[in-house]
């Protein structure tokens, strides 16, 4: 897997005395690397910082998903993530042109997420048919796909992520759930507040990679925006784009249903760093 470091010469070069000074090449100190927050919570996105010139890297990767730095100040950044279930810390292994290795331990705290209990029709609590199963796996195959390739398409954004909708959360992420008292699942998402044919809106800039009927998810719509990151919007009740559209942010894509497995018409967002699905309240940008 290859760093993808945005090819700005300012995070090649540090300002002294209003000087450009040229910076060397060697493989970065631990020191050099530092996040925010500095004990993210299980479950989220968080940013690492590289202080210097990055050349001296050639890969870099966090629970397992490669790094995608940019330029930022005297420094370039990127987005990391930890599992939900990585309370006792992540490790962040770089790999150095020189051959060296550095393997920085990051702490975090448990995400101490709620339990809720639903009950949900009967043919969504009960176990699946073998059909049942293998669209089950088709479509999780689907999902996965995308979030893989997402670390091969160049970041498509520039501007801060924003909510999908402008209504209340009714179900954050990460509680542990219980359907009608049989079934325990996590909900990997955040759901929105909304009535059957409410606008859906792009998080951020982005490619459509899915537009479909799942089982679970009902209509969905799966954004590529590039450099890892992958938003998904479920439960539609209409699709307002095409596979291979590029939408802008705050583009309508979709509107509430409650297609799918679904207690009512609510919009579900899941956020994905690669494989790995983190608290959409992590990404998104609040005034």
């Amino acid at each position: 897997m290859i760093l993808r470091v945005v090819a700005a010469v300012l995070a090649l070069t540090s300002i002294h005395g209003g000087v450009l000074l040229a910076q060397t090449t060697g493989c970065p100190a631990p020191s050099d690397f530092t996040w925010q927050p500095q004990i993210p919570r299980a479950g989220t996105l968080f940013r690492v910082h590289l202080r210097g010139d990055p050349r001296g890297v050639t890969t870099a990767q966090v629970s397992g998903e490669p790094l995608h730095f940019g330029a930022s100040g005297d420094s370039v950044t990127a987005y990391a993530a930890i599992p939900v279930d990585s309370s006792n810390g992540v490790m962040l292994s770089v790999l150095c042109v020189d051959g060296s290795r550095r393997d920085i331990r990051i702490g975090a705290k448990d995400g101490a997420y709620p339990l809720e209990r639903l009950r949900v029709a009967p043919q969504f609590g009960a176990p699946p048919d073998s059909a049942l199963l293998a669209r089950q796996r088709r479509e999780s195959a689907m999902a996965a796909a995308v979030s893989r390739a997402a670390h091969q398409t160049p970041r498509l954004f520039e501007e801060p992520f924003l909510a999908p909708r402008p209504s209340r959360i009714t179900s954050g992420f990460g509680g542990g759930r219980t359907f009608n008292g049989a079934v325990t699942s996590r909900h990997m998402g955040t759901d929105y507040q909304g009535a059957v044919g409410a606008p859906v809106r792009a998080a951020n800039r982005g490619v459509v990679r899915i537009v479909d009927a799942f089982y679970l998810g009902g209509n969905v719509v799966y954004l590529d925006h590039g450099a890892g990151l992958v938003t998904a919007y479920l439960h539609l009740s209409k699709h307002r784009v095409a596979v291979g559209d590029t939408v802008q942010r705050g583009d309508v894509i979709g509107e509430v249903g409650a297609t799918g497995r679904v207690t009512g018409p609510h919009l579900h967002l899941i956020v994905r760093y690669g494989n790995i699905t983190v608290d959409p309240e992590s990404l998104i940008a609040r005034p």
